[in-house]
Formats: C-alpha cells, structure tokens, sequence
C-alpha cells in the first residue's frame, strides 16, 4: 500500500484568538506543524496543541519563524545568523515545555523560503535543530523543499523530508507562487482533493502555467488558516483513504 503524510500548519493564535478549527483539523491529518511564539502562538496554544497530538494520535512538528508576529512571518528578513540561530532554537524549546513530542521541524512563512535560498539562514536553522535532537537524543528531520535547507540539513547531520502543497500554486521550476500574485492560494476541496492524490501516486502537479513539475514528496501539506481548511482537509483524506493511500506519519 501506498502511504503519505498529511500535515497542516496549526496552533496559529493571534492575540489568543485561533485562526483555524485546530479540532477539526487534528481529526483529520496525521501530522501537525505547531506555531511556536514566533508569527503566532503562545504556551496555551502549544499546550493545547500537545494535548490534541496525544488524544488524535498525530506527530507534532516545530514551526519556527521569524519573531515577526506583526507580519505572521510573511516578511522576509536578514538576522544576523547567531541571532537567528538562537531565536529558532527559543521558539523549539518553548514547543517542548509546553508538553510537546516534537518529532520533526518545518521553518514558517517567509523563513521557510529564505532557507531555500540562503546558505547562513539555512545553517543557523539547523543548527539550532541540530542542537535541539542533540538534547532529545534522537534524530530530528527537517521538513521542506529542497534548497539550501536540504544541504545545511545534511551538514548538520539531520534527515531532510520534502513536501509538496495541496492549497498553493506552483510555479514552473518547482516553487510556490508568490502569496501577492494571482494563483497562490486554491481553495476548491475537489481540486485539492485531486492533486493529492496524483501528488500521493505520481509525485507530479499541475502549475499556474499549465506545465506538469515533479514534486515527489513524504508528505503533503494543507494550511489551518485557510477559510475552506476543514472542507479541503476532509476531502483529500476521503480521497486518500478511499483511493488505498495509506495516511500515516513517517515519524
């Protein structure tokens, strides 16, 4: 049988309010990426977010960020990497007071594509995931696309995961379409629920310009704050299941 990951980013509270139905979407996926103080979330929210792992049964990820909650860590930046190092591994070890079994860590927003792109920022995040599985005593992956991450990721000694997304558009050579342009965000649970299985069976997707991208992937990524969220998640896992994929976390 065919397996796949579904995760999706949760715990993004702002100013204590959620911005996504973190119960339903628990319900639904296998494994959950948490925002941990940096663009959203705060120890409640992680709190609660442990506590749903352990009652659903779903693997808990890091979502580290820039600690620019004003942007939701949409905007790119350029911390000296020390600094970045050391706010990243913060927001890790708040995840994990918080009563979290981190098991794998996905850089949010405008960091995660800087990582792609930007040896220094690439290594100081891994380093500082590094230094988090060195605490742990267990290997951490770290989830993405390839890039710079994947090379820091292997420097640092920590498995490299990718992913493809199921709600976001995609450009010719591979990346995601700006949020800014046309394009970027889908929102029809059909479609959705479509690509993931292609992407689940043939590690392909269809980008804005109509070319066919491989994006072979480990798991398959929808976004919790996304108006049609629930309805999107709840018929790509339909679709998974009833097309013989088997959705499960990887670790």
């Amino acid at each position: 049988m065919r397996a796949i990951d579904l995760n999706a980013d949760l715990g993004e509270t702002v100013g204590g309010v959620p911005t996504a139905d973190d119960e339903a979407m628990f319900a639904v996926v296998s494994s959950a990426s948490i925002a941990c103080g940096g663009h959203a979330g705060d120890v409640e929210s992680m709190r609660d977010a442990a506590s749903r792992s352990a009652r659903f049964g779903v693997a808990v990820g890091a979502h580290p960020s820039y600690a620019d909650a004003a942007n939701f860590g949409r905007v790119r930046l350029d911390p000296d990497p020390a600094e970045l190092r050391a706010e990243v591994a913060r927001q890790l070890a708040a995840l994990v007071s918080a009563g979290a079994d981190v098991r794998y860590v996905k850089p949010h927003g405008a960091l995660y594509h800087a990582v792609r792109e930007s040896r220094e920022q690439a290594g100081a995040v891994a380093a500082a995931v590094a230094d988090l599985a060195e605490r742990l005593g267990r290997t951490l992956p770290v989830l993405g696309l390839d890039g710079e991450i994947e090379r820091a990721a292997a420097r640092a000694g920590l498995p490299f995961a990718r992913e493809a997304f199921l709600d976001r558009g995609y450009l010719p050579g591979g990346g995601l379409v700006p949020r800014s342009a046309d394009g970027a965000v889908l929102s029809d649970p059909q479609l959705v629920a479509e690509r993931a299985l292609r992407l689940a069976r043939e590690g392909t997707v269809t980008a804005v310009d109509g070319s066919v991208v491989e994006a072979r992937a480990v798991s398959l990524c929808l976004h919790g704050d996304s108006p049609a969220a629930v309805a999107m998640a709840r018929a790509v896992r339909a679709a998974l299941d009833d097309g013989g994929i088997d959705v499960r976390a990887p670790w």
